[in-house]
């Protein structure tokens, strides 16, 4: 490529993906859920989705070879990359300094597992009123990252992701429909999650054979009286997950049954709960309720 194509912006094509592999000795492995983006029009379409402009400052987790990474930083956005696997950690810099060298000083790479990232060991975030989440997230680990990185960030504040389009379903369900489960209700714990498009397998190296979808997401601000966390009197995460947790863990039984160590009779009432009904018919604001009402009797013995 000649210098020209850099200041433009060169995004990473199929042949520049490969090669950057093999320089680098990396093979796609199972052990991370690596699949690399060989499609420029798909990263710019994630970029633009997630609406991130040089006003943002962005984290990725999962950069890999730096597809998606470039097509962020080309918006003029500053940015942390996440990456667990060290050798691409190690190679990401230079791939910018190549591609899009302008752009090297606004991009920075932390080699670590994102189950393991906080405010303390990642501290890039800490004086943000509020930063986003952009990334092409590895199948198995997607939705306990994204729980594990709101859980940690109060100033995580909206997501564009790419998942597993059954992980995507999952995530953006709501009640009383089959897929409706533990993440679809805790993620509405901490705002709204809607699917945003569909992406073919076509687009990946090595192509997986499952289809990819992608998720936003957008926190609810402090104030918002549609957060359940919303008030002086909100019940704890704690507790509501864990009611989550048993309701959906015995997805047939009542609530009744699932939670009666948890959830006495009249902590029901208190709530207007029908105690016959299932977790999966539940909203998170009725998770909330319940677990408010356990709060105020006092009488949690779980």
């Amino acid at each position: 490529m000649n210098h020209d194509d850099a200041s433009a912006g060169h995004l990473l094509g199929a042949a520049d993906i490969r090669r950057i592999a093999a320089d680098a000795g990396v093979s796609p492995t199972k052990k991370f859920g690596q699949n690399f983006v060989i499609d420029p029009g798909t990263v710019r379409r994630i970029v633009r989705e997630a609406g991130v402009t040089a006003n943002d400052h962005v984290m990725e987790v999962g950069p890999g070879l730096g597809s998606l990474t470039l097509a962020i930083l080309e918006t003029g956005a500053a940015m942390t990359a996440v990456e667990i696997d060290p050798p691409l950690a190690e190679r990401l810099p230079s791939t910018v300094a190549e591609f899009m060298p302008e752009a090297a000083d606004r991009l920075k790479v932390v080699n670590r597992d994102a189950l393991t990232v906080t405010p303390d060991n990642v501290p890039d975030f800490r004086d943000d009123d509020s930063f986003t989440l952009v990334a092409n997230l590895p199948y198995n680990v997607a939705t306990p990252i994204l729980l594990t990185l709101l859980e940690r960030f109060d100033n995580l504040g909206s997501f564009l992701v790419m998942v597993q389009k059954e992980v995507a379903d999952r995530l953006a369900a709501t009640p009383g429909s089959k897929i409706y489960g533990t993440p679809s209700v805790k993620l509405a714990w901490y705002g709204t999650a809607e699917r945003a498009g569909v992406i073919g397998r076509n687009v990946f190296w090595p192509a997986p054979n499952v289809d990819s979808a992608l998720v936003r997401f957008t926190r609810f601000k402090a104030d918002d009286a549609a957060s359940p966390a919303f008030g002086p009197d909100a019940p704890s995460r704690e507790l509501v997950f864990r009611l989550i947790d048993a309701a959906f863990g015995q997805r047939r039984k009542t609530l009744h049954a699932a939670l009666k160590t948890m959830v006495p009779a009249e902590a029901f009432e208190a709530a207007g709960i029908d105690p016959t009904r299932r977790g999966e018919t539940l909203t998170i604001t009725e998770f909330a309720a319940l677990a408010k009402a356990v709060e105020s009797t006092g009488k949690e013995t779980a």
